[in-house]
């Protein structure tokens, strides 16, 4: 099995033609340039998301040609730390025009364990993490048949999942008042 990894999982982010799709099932990732942002979010302090800057751009970009990027987020509740810092970032993204949702892990029965990529429902970026969380890299899967199981796993998991502000909502009715 073949990894891509750097400019080679970059360009895949550049040249579908349509839609981009991701389903994340993990608790965590490991992202360097999320630590310094995590550790200010968790004390309550303000982040001007300059090390998320080229990621909210290029959905901006990929929303003013009419390409579609999706993400289902599968989340444990009560929300980690790190669930929680990631609710907040969907904001930004969702602006820019990614639309991020959640599903509670209680009814993600039947989902892939998987974190993957879908681009245009064509070729399947199966993603690859250590035991530390971090990406190790991306292996690409065009068989049409294997595909065809993502972009049902992809439908299921959109059907299921609601957007961050009804999720928030659903959150803030859960939580007892005081």
């Amino acid at each position: 099995m073949t990894l891509i990894t750097g400019d080679d999982f970059g360009d895949l982010f550049r040249s579908f033609e349509h839609t981009a799709f991701r389903l994340e099932p993990r608790e965590r990732y490991d992202s360097p340039g999320e630590h310094e942002p995590l550790a200010k979010f968790l004390k309550g302090e303000l982040d001007d998301l300059n090390w998320n800057r080229p990621w909210i751009d290029l959905m901006s970009q990929h929303a003013s040609h009419g390409r579609i990027v999706n993400r289902v987020r599968v989340v444990t509740v009560p929300l980690s730390d790190y669930s929680r810092f990631g609710l907040w970032c969907a904001q930004f993204a969702n602006e820019a025009g990614e639309e991020i949702r959640y599903l509670d892990r209680a009814n993600s029965d039947g989902l892939p364990e998987s974190d993957y990529w879908l681009f245009d429902s064509k070729r399947v970026a199966l993603l690859h993490f250590d035991d530390g969380d971090r990406l190790l890299g991306a292996e690409i899967i065009t068989d049409p048949v294997v595909v065809m199981g993502f972009a049902a796993a992809r439908d299921d998991a959109w059907h299921r999942s609601v957007s961050r502000e009804e999720f928030l909502a659903g959150l803030k009715r859960e939580m007892p008042a005081g």
